[in-house]
């Protein structure tokens, strides 16, 4: 056995859940280390889509994923995708290969490591047959302990060297539950106590910790809302306000706007969640709970921030509350959704009003879903009309805000929920960006349900710059169901509610290749929530 062999065998052994990638000289050792160790690998067409699927599989699994890339290109073509789970902190291995100390002319050689720093990830590598498990240990800890996205840098003539066949790897255990301390607890239970109106907003960080936080808000009289990225934790509850932020729907701004105390849990309070700070009252106090004592405060000021993880926080403030005997009640919250809002039909010509699109398809689609979500001015139609069962059904890659990863995304998330239908929401431009994974969808025979919102534009540029010139941010209309078909997907073209028929028709099926749903929008003269974002 190699080391390249070696690093892939024993992150097999140290768990990782998936390798995605696509295979050259300088990985084609170490991934098939990882599969001759058991782990599943998903040959994409293009890295940047790999990328993504990693990162999505990863976020969906709750497991660290892995990324197989060549030297050089095959990495710098997978960056975008790299970038934007190291910002999501999506515990994400990057194996890739790297050339020798000596090739110093060779057309491959970058600079890996600060490529890594530079997009906010953690380089690492392995140096040599001694230490190579220990070097790979090491990066698979940082990955699942502090949640990061690690480079695992494989020189060419470390990869060659000779390595021991027996591969003994410890046991890592994820991140260890941080308590805050006991004055900010009774700090915190003060502020429940005396608010009037509290509003929790549940981020990434608290993805998984609904119960506490349901149990919190019962007797402490708190409404609850997510950020974009945990969408669905609060699910069908009856006190659930959606998402917080430019997709919120006017009652549940009206509601969040009113409260005296906004707890951020896991949650950054940026702009995005709080518009700006518009939707927060001017009486409101802020306070966050979050593991990064450096996440506190950072987008708006607070009155208190509390240094632990949401489980840990919320059960010890809970007890707290108890302890005093506080229990305050909520009234009934009438419906925040935004499916039933009534609006304006735009729809004719020829052309589908994106509202009345994502409605009906809310109602036609399972409501066991994973629902994954491009960039642009079309994605608030997906996000708010099409409900999901729980934070494990919606996959909102935004930190980076880069078009075209919502394909790779979708293929990620319908392998870590497989029990589930895939649906992507994409715009006609990150389709035509990302089309080639198409191909791997139809290949793994992923029953994906691809909805295009197209309005043959960058739709954002269009609504954004007005009266301008728009010949760069305009394109002839392409037939997207047809470019579906010569992939080997089933394609529909739908221009009015009657047209997805077809989609139904689709469901009782077979299922077993994707379809492209080509929805020719009506313009809604600039979304809701994007106008929100150019206001400042």
């Amino acid at each position: 056995m190699n080391v390249a062999e070696l690093a892939g065998r024993t992150l097999a052994e140290l768990g990782v859940g998936a390798a995605f990638g696509v295979v050259g000289s300088g990985n084609f050792e170490a991934t098939n280390g990882l599969r001759a160790g058991g782990v599943r690998f998903v040959a994409a067409r293009h890295e940047g889509g790999a990328a993504s699927m990693a990162d999505a599989y990863a976020r969906m699994s709750g497991r660290v994923s892995v990324l197989s890339v060549h030297q050089g290109c095959g990495l710098t073509n997978a960056l975008t995708g790299i970038t934007e789970a190291a910002k999501s902190r999506t515990p994400m291995i990057v194996l890739t290969g790297d050339t020798a100390a000596s090739s110093v002319l060779s057309n491959f050689r970058i600079g890996q490591d600060a490529l890594a720093t530079a997009v906010g990830a953690v380089p690492e590598r392995v140096h040599g047959a001694p230490i190579a498990v220990a070097d790979t240990v090491r990066a698979y800890r940082t990955a699942v302990q502090q949640r990061r996205t690690v480079f695992l840098n494989l020189p060419l003539d470390v990869q060659a060297q000779e390595a021991p066949e027996a591969v003994l790897v410890p046991e890592i255990p994820g991140p260890a539950p941080i308590r805050p301390d006991v004055e900010a607890v009774a700090k915190l239970a003060d502020l429940l106590a005396e608010a009037r109106r509290p509003v929790f907003i549940a981020g990434r960080g608290a993805r998984g910790s609904a119960a506490p936080l349901k149990e919190l808000a019962e007797v402490s009289g708190a409404l609850l809302a997510t950020s974009a990225v945990a969408h669905g934790l609060f699910h069908d509850d009856p006190f659930s306000l959606g998402i917080s932020g430019g997709f919120s729907s006017p009652r549940a701004a009206d509601l969040i706007e009113n409260a005296d105390l906004v707890i951020g849990w896991g949650c950054a309070l940026n702009m995005w969640t709080t518009r700006h700070g518009k939707l927060l009252g001017p009486d409101a106090r802020l306070v966050q709970v979050d593991v990064d004592q450096a996440a506190l405060g950072a987008h708006r000021p607070i009155a208190l921030g509390v240094v632990g993880d949401v489980t840990s926080t919320a059960r010890d403030v809970h007890a707290e509350l108890g302890r005093r005997g506080h229990h305050a009640s909520r009234e009934a919250v009438t419906s925040t959704r935004w499916n039933d809002v009534p609006y304006n039909d735009l729809s004719g010509g020829g052309r589908i009003d994106p509202r009345t699109l994502s409605r009906r398809l809310d109602e036609i689609l399972p409501a066991e879903r994973v629902l994954s979500i491009d960039s642009g001015n079309f994605m608030g139609y997906p996000s708010a009309y099409l409900s999901v069962p729980d934070e494990n059904g919606f996959c909102f890659t935004q930190a980076f805000q880069s078009i075209g990863l919502g394909l790779g995304t979708a293929i990620g998330a319908a392998l870590a929920r497989p029990e589930r239908l895939p649906v992507l929401g994409v715009g006609d431009g990150g389709f035509h960006m990302a089309v080639s994974e198409l191909e791997t969808a139809v290949r793994l025979r992923i029953p994906l349900v691809v909805i295009v919102y197209n309005d043959a534009a960058y739709g954002a540029e269009i609504h954004h710059f007005g009266d301008a010139d728009m010949t760069t941010v305009r394109f002839p209309d392409t037939d997207v169901a047809a470019i579906g078909r010569g992939f080997g997907c089933d394609g529909v073209t739908v221009r009015s509610v009657e047209d997805l028929a077809a989609v139904t028709e689709w469901l009782g099926g077979p299922r077993d290749a994707p379809l492209v749903v080509d929805a020719k929008i009506a313009d809604d003269g600039g979304s809701w929530w994007l106008a929100e974002a150019f206001r400042h």
